[in-house]
């Protein structure tokens, strides 16, 4: 979706207001299984003294796969946004290029998206994960592995096995 800013470029105080979902063609992860429904964004983008920002919100309903443990789990990603927006003559490279007078706001979002992403997907931050010994899900209760004793000290156990 191209979002049209000609009507504030010029203009220190306007804004045009946006709603749109995103297509998740490109927003695949490893981790998540599927989106529920399109991630939806809304916000304005608007003129402060010559300097075009967007800001918004940006929300997602997803069925994600436990990095951890492997469990499915399902997650609300709210993501606030917040970015300038450049006419290409300015030299910050955060900042998202105008298309002429328009803003590409699928590409703009999506960007913002994944670069908001988490690096571990955790059905709950004290997730246990699996056993290395037997795969038994740690979260459930102890599996009946014996515990992992340091091979430097394997000798020391042999004479008290004595």
């Amino acid at each position: 979706m191209l979002l049209d800013l000609r009507e504030i470029i010029e203009v220190p105080g306007g804004e045009v207001p946006f709603e749109c979902e995103l297509s998740v063609e490109g927003l695949e992860f490893d981790s998540i299984v599927k989106y529920k429904s399109a991630p939806k964004a809304n916000g304005r983008v608007y003129n402060q003294a010559g300097i075009l920002t967007l800001e918004g919100t940006l929300s997602a309903d997803m069925t994600c796969v436990c990095d951890r443990c492997g469990t499915e789990f399902d997650s609300v990603k709210v993501q606030e946004l917040n970015a300038f927006i450049s006419d290409g003559e300015s030299e910050d490279p955060e900042a998202f290029v105008l298309d002429g007078d328009k803003l590409d706001l699928d590409e703009t979002l999506s960007t913002l998206f994944v670069l908001d992403m988490e690096t571990k997907f955790l059905c709950d931050p004290e997730c246990k994960g699996l056993c290395s010994r037997c795969g038994a899900n740690l979260n459930l209760g102890p599996c009946g592995c014996r515990k992992e004793i340091d091979p430097r000290l394997a000798v020391l156990e042999q004479l008290l096995d004595k």
